[in-house]
């Protein structure tokens, strides 16, 4: 059998719900075996019809499948993924409130999971990066300049996760040598424990594999250096990306998240030319993992990042520099 070239393949283009219950868990739901990926568990919606918005797509959808109407709902991540015979594009939102009871209502077997439940295994191919957004938040945290005592260090981190509920960090620190990066990252890592956030430490990854920690942030230096993923088990990898070339090199690799900046200017990089919304959205479209929006963002751009593509946003002034 002959595979169709790529521009020739049929381009379905698809709105899909994340619908939680009151527990957090999220809704998936079984492919009838006779359909394309048959057998194998997805995230509700299906095809647009034409003329019709994601949104309204969304709705109609979740409506037909599950019975509830949708009332507010967010972008999440959007994706593109070529199977052998025709290319999906995905639309997944976030449904963030909704009336009814979802019921199969086509006959289809139905299951709650937490997104840490999942085995991505048993979904199509095309969802398995949004198993990833899932699992992480919306706001991340990079630690910057701090009192250089590792205990000044810590009461500001703790003070910062206090107040503004960040639940990843990554714990950047350039002008620590090996050993005293170590013993920060492990004093950091027991307290992001007592704290429930995530940590992840920028730095070699042999040092990784001996730290206590939740995760491995790549510079794009090493990000370049590496022709394959790390292996740190279940841990979180995700690495700083600045075009498209190094968008695709983490997509590559399979890891989890990347940080694109700058999007807006920043005070610590005045010399760097920031992308802005438009270009961040154009870089961020063809990829198939979740990116963070970073460089001159915080809280009170969330909105206008989901718009534009991103997981979320992150920063070192938005979230650890602030007084507030």
């Amino acid at each position: 059998m002959s595979i169709p070239p790529a521009a020739s393949k049929v381009v379905i283009h698809v709105a899909a719900g994340i619908v939680n219950d009151t527990k957090g868990r999220v809704l998936i739901a079984k492919r009838p075996e006779a359909a394309h990926q048959g057998g194998l568990w997805e995230f509700p919606g299906g095809k647009l019809e034409s003329g019709e918005s994601v949104e309204q797509g969304l709705r109609r959808e979740l409506a037909e499948e599950l019975g509830i109407q949708v009332c507010v709902s967010r972008p999440l991540i959007r994706l593109s993924h070529d199977y052998r015979d025709r290319r999906v594009l995905l639309d997944i939102h976030q449904v963030l409130d909704y009336q009814g009871i979802p019921q199969g209502r086509e006959g289809q077997p139905l299951e709650w999971l937490t997104p840490e439940e999942m085995d991505a295994d048993r979904f199509p191919a095309a969802d398995r990066p949004v198993i990833s957004a899932l699992r992480l938040p919306s706001r991340y945290l990079i630690t910057g300049a701090a009192p250089a005592a590792p205990d000044a260090f810590l009461m500001h981190l703790e003070q910062r996760l206090a107040r503004t509920g960040v639940p990843i960090v990554q714990l950047r620190a350039p002008w620590l040598d090996t050993d005293r990066y170590a013993d920060l990252a492990r004093r950091c890592a027991a307290l992001c424990r007592r704290m429930g956030a995530l940590l992840l430490v920028n730095c070699e990854v042999e040092l990784a594999t001996r730290l206590p920690v939740d995760g491995l942030h790549l510079s794009e230096q090493r990000l370049l250096a590496l022709d394959q993923r790390p292996d740190l088990g279940r841990c979180l990898i995700g690495a700083s990306c600045h075009d498209a070339d190094t968008l695709a090199r983490a997509a590559t690799l399979g890891l989890d998240y990347a940080l694109l900046s700058p999007v807006c200017p920043t005070r610590s990089h005045p010399e760097s030319e920031p992308l802005g919304w438009k270009r961040f959205a154009e870089l961020v479209d063809p990829a198939p993992l979740p990116v963070y929006a970073l460089g001159g963002v915080g809280d009170p751009d969330l909105q206008i990042a989901w718009r534009h593509g991103a997981q979320g946003v992150a920063g070192i002034s938005g979230f650890w520099s602030r007084s507030s």
